[in-house]
């Protein structure tokens, strides 16, 4: 056998083997091109499988800035009961109860009528909390909305409006609500903005003014969003939530929304018209009352 048989044997070999790996790559491009859509279809079916909702109102009695917040009457009623009553008129959730670590708070929420899940002290935000309270649950939901109990007249359709972002954006595991920022409010580190992409996902959240111009004022012709607390959540991925590690924007800005994004998942936003009166401080009481009065609210 000459030489140039032995090569031309060997580069046919060596070519028929190429064709081989070529033929099995692309079987397997195929196939992850095939899981993929499978996956798309799987996740877009969803929507429908994201049906049964909770609503979860967090509430602690220790906080930094504000002791007890929760019972605080607000024209003699607790604010916890208004946040309670608002959610109850929600169309999408299916039962809302109250996630605490205080007796004094369940006590009070039982007095009323609300159920009521016992959740630890250390739990570290309203997300963790809420994540506890889901698993303590009997029955299973797809959706898991975080209700801030700090927000006494935030509007059913805000709740209803968040629940069907997350049923319709399947790449999502998180919805939320911006409003627009009063200039007032601009350097209130109490008050987190948000920004937004083009197409309704969160960039990036902050206790500073975002965006933030060379001049270092507020731009009265920027449509600034003021971020509002209530979220939900994709139930499986608040189950993992707790052990995602803290991350370093959380950290520094502490946002818990931050830590979300930061391990790169998708958080659609809706923009809502809101007159925003969360209780923050002490001197929000008195705000939210007057305001109250002036609009004969309740």
């Amino acid at each position: 056998m000459s030489p140039n048989s032995i090569c031309t044997g060997s580069s046919s070999t060596d070519h028929g083997s190429t064709k081989l790996l070529i033929l099995h790559g692309v079987a397997a491009a195929a196939a992850l091109v095939a899981g993929a859509h499978a996956y798309l279809y799987y996740r877009r079916s969803t929507a429908m499988f994201r049906s049964r909702v909770v609503g979860i109102i967090p509430a602690r009695f220790a906080s930094s800035r504000f002791q007890g917040k929760p019972l605080v009457e607000i024209l003699g009623k607790p604010m916890i009961q208004r946040t309670w009553e608002r959610a109850k008129l929600a169309t999408t959730l299916d039962r809302v109860v109250v996630a605490t670590d205080d007796e004094k708070i369940a006590e009070c929420c039982r007095g009323f009528g609300a159920d009521v899940i016992m959740t630890a002290e250390s739990c570290r935000n309203g997300a963790e909390r809420c994540s506890e309270a889901l698993q303590k649950l009997e029955k299973k939901y797809d959706i898991v909305v975080n209700i801030q109990g700090d927000e006494p007249l935030i509007e059913p359709e805000i709740i209803d409006g968040i629940v069907k972002a997350l049923q319709t954006t399947p790449d999502a595991v998180f919805s939320t609500a911006v409003t627009a920022l009063k200039p007032e409010d601009a350097f209130d580190p109490n008050r987190v903005k948000c920004v937004v992409d083009n197409r309704g996902y969160a960039i990036y959240f902050s206790r500073g003014l975002i965006p933030f111009n060379k001049s270092g004022k507020v731009n009265p012709a920027f449509p600034y969003n003021l971020h509002l607390g209530i979220q939900s959540y994709d139930s499986e991925f608040l189950k993992i939530y707790p052990d995602l590690t803290p991350t370093p924007l959380q950290l520094e800005e502490d946002l818990e929304q931050l830590k979300v994004l930061e391990n790169g998942y998708k958080m659609k936003v809706i923009k809502v018209d809101h007159e925003a009166h969360g209780v923050d401080t002490p001197e929000d009481v008195a705000k939210i009352e007057s305001f109250m009065r002036e609009r004969n609210l309740s």
